[in-house]
């Protein structure tokens, strides 16, 4: 048995209905698209309760005006008793008014669908690849990272919710030169491990006390071999070490707030495997590479410049403002040409890929984007790639700026917030603006308990629920959708608000954008907030209404699919939906 419809995906086929008899009338034309058509609310809710643009999208098939197509499409839905209003408006929009029993029948709907009441298929099975955090393995993972990763896991949540399987991977930097430094501010803690006054760290190394229990188990595991051998022999084993402990602590940092990858991909492994030189020579075969000389750079140039000829990805070909190396002129992979190869390994097991990177990468995205078209234009595929910018998160206590932590000496960790805050509040909070816009972190405000505080606000909305169905419980009343049919306009209301969830999600999931689900969830939750309120001022709009066991539990019953809808929301945001504060 299949699962009932949501109310807009019931009426855009009631829509689709009408367009079929349209087409048997001769009004429309056979197999005209409907890709464009829309079934939505409309942004004035005075306007109705759904609206559709059917005849603005189709009247140039059906070689008519919009209005005119219009007339045809409303007399039609007149005819259907679900739906009490059709009104033509502006170029040839149809608003709809629909019956209250549509509305209290969805309430029914929630509850048969339950935990997957806005879940969807509309992500058709297509693989999507989504690369979130990747900070250098040099440390414990930084405020600096944290909103990229809450956004990154969201947004997997989101794409999965809606029927994509999703790769959640994470890039390891670990071919670079800061990965020499770690390994020296390993050899340094290492030498103090064994006993040795090295003072204060040297300038340019790493200097957090993070490094002090890996110093301590090289120690142990080499003793004193390394202790004055060169550094040449010590390197290469340091780094490997202290790369694989820093990953410990970043995935037990991230697990902190419940953020988890399937794949963590190594740059040092890629380039070991080649992979670099396999991505040259694919797009030398497609003649996306060539050997040439840069342009000297913009000003004046450098004394010490001179024209090297250097591979060259075509990057011109795909909007960048210059061709880019893909290689130094020592031989050495540039970042652009590994990041290159990684994107090139990505896509061989992805249909679409989805990079969170800091605003601080701005720069980079032209070229990526380009690389990425090209290896789709190479492949004869499409290959749809974006990439989310995310701003840095100002910390403040009390409205003052906080910089030190006591576990890095530099910058506060991860771990310093979500344990003083809880992971909700971090996850929940960095959701509440878009990524690409700057955000404060108070830790005085995130935690107070006021409407101004959306994490509180939402889960208090939660917390009522469920205290209310316990509160009617021990009077011996539970919720019962049998006497729907005494819920009115207030109840109405809130059931519209709380039925658009299905639409938010999938508008939010093709936008790529998680903080939708956050932003409605804090409409929702105030609009129940407001509905509650309504009873301290009038006892018969209370919802345990004394002497009225019937209307408590219809209202019971709308109470606890509010609360459902807002524990599918939070659960994609990765978020408790607490049922006591």
């Amino acid at each position: 048995m299949s699962e009932p419809q949501t109310l807009h995906a019931a009426f855009a086929a009631r829509i689709g209905a009408v367009l079929r008899a349209l087409e048997l009338e001769g009004a429309l034309p056979p197999g005209a698209s409907e890709a464009a058509v829309t079934v939505e609310p409309p942004r004035d809710p005075s306007h109705g309760d759904l609206a559709t643009n059917a005849a603005m999208a189709l009247a140039k098939a059906a070689a008519t005006n919009p209005r005119s197509l219009a007339e045809k499409i409303v007399a039609h839905l007149a005819r259907d008793p679900a739906i009490t209003g059709a009104e033509i408006a502006g170029p040839g929009f149809i608003n709809l008014r629909l019956a209250d029993s549509e509305w209290l029948r969805e309430l029914e709907t929630i509850a048969a669908v339950g935990a997957d009441y806005g879940r969807s298929a509309t992500g058709a099975g297509r693989r999507v690849n989504v690369e979130y955090v990747s900070a250098n393995p040099t440390g414990p993972m930084h405020m600096g990272h944290c909103r990229g990763a809450v956004v990154g896991d969201a947004l997997a949540n989101l794409l999965e919710f809606v029927g994509h399987p999703v790769i959640r991977e994470y890039y390891v930097n670990d071919a670079g030169a800061q990965v020499d430094v770690l390994a020296r501010s390993a050899h340094v803690r290492y030498r103090e491990a064994l006993g040795e006054q090295v003072g204060a760290v040297p300038e340019g190394l790493y200097p957090g006390d993070y490094l002090v229990p890996v110093g301590e188990q090289l120690a142990e595991r080499f003793g004193d071999r390394f202790a004055a051998a060169p550094e040449a022999e010590w390197l290469p084993e340091f780094k490997r070490i202290a790369v694989a402990a820093m990953m410990d602590m970043i995935r037990a940092d991230l697990a902190l707030l419940g953020i988890r990858h399937d794949v963590f991909a190594s740059e040092a492994e890629l380039q070991a495997a080649g992979k670099p030189a396999e991505a040259e020579a694919w797009m030398r075969a497609h003649d996306l590479v060539y050997d040439g000389v840069l342009e000297a750079p913009k000003g004046k140039t450098p004394d010490d410049w001179e024209p090297v000829e250097l591979p060259l990805f075509r990057a011109t070909r795909f909007g960048d403002d210059q061709d880019r190396p893909i290689r130094k002129s020592d031989g050495n992979w540039t970042y652009f040409g590994a990041d290159l190869a990684y994107h090139m390994q990505k896509a061989a097991a992805a249909d679409e890929l989805i990079d969170i990177w800091g605003a601080d990468h701005a720069g980079t995205v032209k070229r990526i984007k380009a690389a990425v078209s090209a290896l789709a234009e190479g492949e004869g595929r499409a290959i749809p790639f974006d990439v989310k910018l995310v701003q840095m998160v100002q910390l403040l206590r009390n409205g003052e700026p906080v910089k030190m932590s006591k576990r890095s000496g530099t910058f506060v960790t991860l771990s310093e917030v979500a344990e003083e805050v809880g992971k909700d509040v971090v996850r929940f909070t960095m959701l509440t603006r878009k990524p690409e816009a700057q955000m404060e972190f108070d830790f005085a405000k995130v935690v107070e308990a006021s409407k101004d505080n959306p994490v509180f606000y939402v889960q208090y909305a939660s917390a009522r629920i469920h205290s209310t169905l316990r509160k009617a419980a021990a009077e011996g009343i539970a919720p019962d959708p049998a006497a729907l049919d005494r819920l009115g306009g207030d109840e109405i209301a809130l059931i519209r608000l709380a039925a658009q969830f299905p639409r938010i999600v999938e508008a939010a999931a093709v936008a790529r954008e998680p903080h939708r689900i956050a932003f409605f969830l804090y409409d929702l939750a105030a609009a129940f907030h407001a509905f509650w309120n309504a009873g301290n001022d009038s006892p018969d709009k209370r919802i345990i209404v004394a002497g009225d066991p019937t209307l408590t539990a219809a209202r019971l019953f709308l109470a606890s699919q509010i609360v459902q809808v807002i524990r599918n929301g939070l659960a994609i945001l990765g978020v408790e939906a607490v049922e006591e504060m």
